[in-house]
C-alpha cells in the first residue's frame, strides 16, 4: 500500500478527529475544561516537553497531555516514546499505558481513473489527517540517565508578575489600562484592559491581559486568523475558543495558574465542537501559533516545538 493510499484511509475515517472531540465533548459538559487544570503544588505547571530533546508539545497535544498529566497524578510534565527509552538505555515499566499524542498533516488527493493529484491541474484539495503516536511520561520508565527536577511552579499573586509585565511591554501592543471592560478594538488595533486595581483577584488582570493580546495576534498584519464565513454565527465563539486556549498555553508558560476568562460562551463552544470533529484541533492549532508568536517577543521560551498539531 503507498503512502497516499495509507494518507486516504486515515484522512478518511473520522475516527481520531472524533474520539478528541468526543473527549473534550465529555469533559466540558462534565464541567472541566480541558486546557484549565486544577495545577497543585506538586505538579509542574508547564507547557509539556519530550524528555529527551526538551522540545515542547503543541496544539492539540498539550491538552492532551494535560489531561493524561492530571488524571494519573503525574508530577513532571515530561514525555517520550518507547523507542526513545530504549535508545536512552531506559524501559517503560510492564503493564505501563501510554498516552496518545498525533501528528496533523494533509496531502492532495489522486483524481480518480489517471492516478494525477487535483493539483496538477490546478485544483489543489488538501484534506487533513491526524497520526497517532503513543508517548510515556518519565515516571511510567525505569534506568532513564536523566535527573528529573519538578518544572517551576506557579508565581506568586504578588503583583507585579515580571514576565508577563515584559511580554505586554515587548510586543509593541498598544495596550490601555483603563475603563471598564477588557476587549480588543480590531479598528484600531488597540487593547483596553481595567486597572488592576479594579479586579477581585489582582492576578486576574494578568490572564485578561494575555486573553486579549492572543486575539490582538489574530490581526490580518500579524497571523491573519479570520473565521469569518465558518459556520457564520459560530465564528465568534472560534476565535473566543483560541483565545481561551491561546492565553492558558502562555499563562501556564509564565508560571501563572490559566483559567476560564469567558465561561458564558461554554454553550457556544459545545455547538461548534457538536458541529465540526476538527474543531477543536484546529482551534488547539491557532491557539499554540499565537502563543508561540507572542512569547516570542521575550526570551520565555524555546521556539522548538514537538509533533505539532
Amino acid at each position: 500500500m503507498s503512502n497516499t493510499d495509507q494518507e486516504q484511509r486515515s484522512a478518511s475515517r473520522p475516527g481520531l478527529y472524533q474520539e478528541i472531540t468526543d473527549r473534550i465533548i465529555q469533559q466540558i459538559e462534565a464541567g472541566i475544561i480541558p486546557w484549565v487544570q486544577p495545577w497543585a503544588s506538586n505538579t509542574s505547571l508547564s507547557i509539556p516537553r519530550n524528555a529527551t530533546t526538551q522540545r515542547t508539545y503543541s496544539g492539540i497535544n498539550i491538552v492532551l497531555l494535560w489531561d493524561a498529566l492530571f488524571s494519573r497524578h503525574f508530577e513532571v510534565n515530561q514525555w517520550l516514546t518507547y523507542k526513545q527509552a530504549l535508545a536512552f538505555g531506559g524501559q517503560v515499566r510492564k503493564g505501563e499505558h501510554g498516552t496518545t499524542v498525533v501528528y496533523a498533516d494533509s496531502f492532495v488527493p489522486k483524481k480518480a481513473g489517471d492516478g494525477r493529484s487535483d493539483a496538477a491541474e490546478g485544483a489543489e484539495r488538501r484534506v487533513p489527517f491526524l497520526k497517532r503516536f503513543t508517548v510515556f511520561n518519565v515516571a511510567q520508565c525505569d534506568g532513564l540517565p536523566f535527573e528529573y527536577a519538578v518544572q517551576p511552579k506557579q508565581v506568586s499573586q504578588r503583583l507585579p508578575i515580571e514576565a508577563a509585565e515584559a511580554l505586554i511591554s515587548a510586543s509593541g501592543a498598544r495596550f490601555e489600562r483603563v475603563g471598564e471592560h477588557a476587549y480588543y478594538h480590531t479598528g484600531d488595533d488597540c487593547i483596553r484592559v481595567p486597572d488592576q486595581t479594579s479586579f477581585f483577584e489582582p492576578i486576574n488582570f494578568y490572564r485578561t491581559a494575555l486573553h486579549e493580546l492572543t486575539h490582538w495576534s489574530g490581526a490580518k498584519h500579524r497571523l491573519n486568523r479570520d473565521f469569518t464565513g465558518r459556520f457564520g454565527s459560530e465564528a465568534y465563539a472560534r476565535e473566543e475558543l483560541v483565545a481561551e486556549m491561546g492565553s492558558a498555553f502562555i499563562c501556564a508558560s509564565l508560571g501563572v495558574v490559566p483559567t476560564v476568562r469567558h465561561a458564558d460562551y461554554i454553550g457556544n463552544w459545545l455547538a461548534v465542537l457538536k458541529n465540526d470533529a476538527r474543531a477543536i484541533v484546529s482551534a488547539a492549532s491557532h491557539a499554540s501559533k499565537a502563543s508561540d508568536f507572542l512569547l516570542a517577543f521575550t526570551s520565555t521560551t524555546s521556539a522548538d516545538t514537538e509533533e505539532a498539531a
